[in-house]
């Protein structure tokens, strides 16, 4: 089955830079759009950003221009470049794989199937 292991938390500057990372595993067969989510304490599950295999890349507008999701097949990884930070940026972030691709709201989180542990991260 595929399993997904995020890295790269932490805490960072406000306006600073940082990039998460997640390992993924399992037949590439099964997944074809992967995303980052985040959640903070009270608050539903987010969608960030997505790289679907159809649609391409979808972003939150509030974090458009400041963000790259992108992956490196070589690596089995996902990546989630972070620039320009700003506090409401903090939370946990969550990476996760669909086995759909096209999804009709990619920033739902109920259209994935596989997630990480999360990992948390802080601008301060």
């Amino acid at each position: 089955h595929v399993q997904l292991v995020e890295s790269g938390g932490g805490t960072a500057q406000i306006g600073g830079t940082l990039r998460l990372t997640c390992l993924i595993s399992g037949p590439t067969h099964l997944r074809n759009s992967y995303a980052w989510f985040r959640q903070i304490p009270g608050k539903a599950r987010e969608g960030v950003a997505v790289l679907d295999r159809i649609v391409g890349t979808t972003y939150v507008d509030s974090v458009k221009g400041r963000f790259t999701i992108s992956e490196d097949n070589a690596k089995a990884s996902l990546y989630l470049q972070m620039n320009d930070l700003k506090v409401e940026d903090t939370g946990v972030y969550y990476c996760a794989a669909a086995a759909a691709a096209g999804l009709d709201y990619p920033l739902d989180f109920a259209g994935y199937n596989w997630w990480g542990q999360g990992t948390q991260f802080t601008v301060s």
